[in-house]
């Protein structure tokens, strides 16, 4: 059956294309800003036009048809290039309305983002900036969609098939109130490391092992974790009011924030950072730019 074109319009590939990723026709109307019925008589358009049902009624959501699955891949590419087309010649950061998600660590989030946002309100006022959670096992799949423009990333979680920037190399370090008892003598040994109370952040929540935990395994020994939190922003006040310690990322703690930072008594691995972005971004004039400014902002 020969298929007309001109009942084809730019939204309804749109809206086929935010069915394929997301998989349920209320997540598609909400990506779209469109109602459920408005996003169901698309759907029933698309059918008619490719004379397939496209889609099928699944226990979690619809399910994508194989011919579906066929028009996934022509169909991103298209919107895309019809996005590029529209896309003005140049970028002038300081008339720019758009809006950059981003997915961070809240380690990420307190040394990274905070001094680039700072300056891209200065550099780029109408620009918004979403800060997401990282997710390992989504991150990809949201760089491709779009859902994400970028990911502060570790080399170790970063796909093969995404571009990647380094950012930095970090070392650890203890973290203790300026007054604690375990200064008195100038020097933290292994001993009274061992012995102290320590805190620790478990993003999981409730974990009570970490890098310093392995480290000290190889040599034979062991420390008391007592707290664990799931959040690095809440650490230096526990820190500040009691005689626990902690052994942070350096960048975390800010020489302000009443804390000394010492050596630990023991060699612990450190870890770098990466910024991370999809191929879909990689030549648009304004992700060039924030990356650009992210990556100087350091």
């Amino acid at each position: 059956m020969q298929r007309d074109i001109r009942s084809l319009d730019l939204n309804l590939l749109k809206a086929l294309d935010a069915l394929l990723d997301e998989r349920s026709v209320t997540r598609a109307a909400a990506r779209l800003s469109l109602t459920q019925p408005a996003v169901s008589g698309m759907l029933t358009r698309l059918r008619e036009a490719f004379g397939d049902p496209l889609f099928v009624r699944a226990q979690r959501g619809i399910v994508p048809t194989t011919r579906a699955l066929e028009l996934a891949r022509p169909v991103k590419s298209m919107l895309e290039e019809i996005e590029r087309l529209l896309q003005p010649d140049g970028f002038d950061p300081a008339t720019a309305t758009l809006t950059v998600s981003i997915a961070a660590t809240d380690y990420a989030l307190r040394t990274l983002i905070v001094p680039f946002l700072a300056a891209l309100r200065v550099q780029a006022p109408g620009i918004r900036l979403a800060v997401h959670p990282v997710d390992d096992l989504q991150v990809n799949a949201a760089l491709e969609t779009g859902t994400l423009d970028m990911a502060i990333l570790t080399p170790e979680t970063t796909s093969p098939g995404l571009h990647s920037h380094p950012l930095y190399d970090e070392q650890y370090v203890c973290a203790l109130r300026h007054d604690h008892p375990a200064l008195a003598d100038g020097t933290l040994t292994l001993e009274h490391f061992c012995a102290l109370e320590h805190a620790m952040v478990s993003y999981a929540g409730g974990g009570f092992r970490g890098v310093t935990d392995e480290a000290l395994a190889r040599i034979g020994r062991e420390r008391r974790v007592t707290v664990s939190v799931t959040s690095f922003l809440v650490l230096p006040e526990i820190l500040r009011e009691s005689d626990l310690i902690s052994v942070v990322p350096k960048r975390l703690i800010k020489p302000s924030e009443g804390l000394t930072l010492v050596s630990p008594p023991l060699d612990i691995t450190g870890f770098s950072k990466v910024l991370a972005w999809h191929e879909r971004t990689h030549r648009d004039a304004a992700r060039i730019w924030l990356r650009t400014l992210l990556t100087q902002s350091l």
